[in-house]
């Protein structure tokens, strides 16, 4: 489907230069000379390489229409992720390499949904929330102030966040996957 460059927005994925792309950032200039464009930031699906473009109002980009798909993420065997179709009960394995570095994140029974392109998987999503056990964190100082002052920790997956002081080792907490920040502690 074809779209104006200046409606590009993030978390599309686009077909350009015979390649598929998903946009990670855009931002509309209006310079004081010429016309108004579109700065897009893209990362391309397969390689994972970015590319910056420059989208005018008058030039037009195709969109691509993925489906998305519920999985329940089942196990990890050699190189391959193995999940299932939560309606269907097809199992379907694909290269660890789709998940890229969320594969820390994910743990065995999580609902994701997969991006198909032509019946073909090209991306993973992962619930915008996940939690976790903290492993390691650093005792609280008594008298320290809370003015913003986070402490790092270490999670059960091994990722490193940070997290408020009156975090302490083995409390769950809840963190946002996309940027990898605490969100809140869980009961």
């Amino acid at each position: 489907m074809k779209i104006n460059g200046n409606s590009v927005k993030p978390g599309m994925i686009l077909e350009h230069k015979g390649e598929l792309w998903t946009v990670a950032k855009s931002q509309s200039v209006k310079p004081g000379k010429g016309g108004a464009f579109n700065q897009v930031e893209m990362k391309n699906i397969k390689t994972g390489s970015k590319l910056n473009e420059r989208f005018r109002a008058s030039e037009e980009v195709e969109r691509v229409r993925v489906d998305e798909e519920k999985y329940q993420y089942l196990y990890k065997q050699d190189a391959k992720l193995v999940f299932m179709n939560t309606e269907s009960y097809e199992q379907i394995e694909l290269d660890s390499e789709i998940a890229g570095d969320r594969m820390a994140l994910m743990s065995e029974n999580d609902e994701v949904i997969i991006e198909m392109y032509n019946d073909k998987a090209i991306g993973i999503q992962l619930p915008k929330t996940l939690s976790f056990i903290v492993n390691e964190t650093e005792a609280v100082v008594k008298g320290q102030t809370a003015a913003s002052s986070n402490k790092p920790a270490i999670l059960e997956n091994g990722i490193r966040v940070m997290v408020p002081p009156f975090i302490e080792q083995g409390e769950r907490i809840e963190i946002n996957t996309e940027d990898l920040t605490y969100s809140k502690r869980i009961d």
